[in-house]
């Protein structure tokens, strides 16, 4: 189970690391029109998931805090819940499967880490 919530810990990181780091290199008008937010809000998103992509792998990897790793997936899992809804919103049921699917996966990981934080 250990290895599996790592494979999982890492796939979540690679994908909020990216998502995280286009959303702070797009510029913010660009960002805007594409998800009809506040630029400032979509720029705090973008920190938000550049540190719990962080905050997914570092403790553990470095086995330090490895109490802030749930804390984190739970933090992604907020996020991703409203990217549920807003996309849900805006796109209908089909393409909202995906920020559901992401978030089911950081539920396990808070889930599972906080039951077991050592592995």
């Amino acid at each position: 189970m250990n290895r599996l919530l790592w494979v999982l810990q890492w796939m979540l990181a690679v994908i909020f690391l990216v998502a995280g780091v286009v959303k702070l290199a797009v510029p913010i008008s660009q960002l805007s029109t594409q998800m009809e937010m506040p630029g400032a809000f979509l720029r705090f998103i973008a920190v938000a998931e550049v540190l719990g992509a962080v905050g997914l792998v570092l403790p553990g990897w470095l086995h330090k805090r490895e109490g802030l790793t749930p804390l984190a997936a739970v933090g992604l899992l907020i996020i991703m819940m409203g990217a549920t809804v807003v996309t849900f919103r805006n796109n209908g049921a089909l393409p909202a499967l995906f920020p559901t699917a992401v978030g089911s996966l950081c539920a396990v990981v808070a889930w599972e880490r906080l039951r077991n934080p050592e592995g």
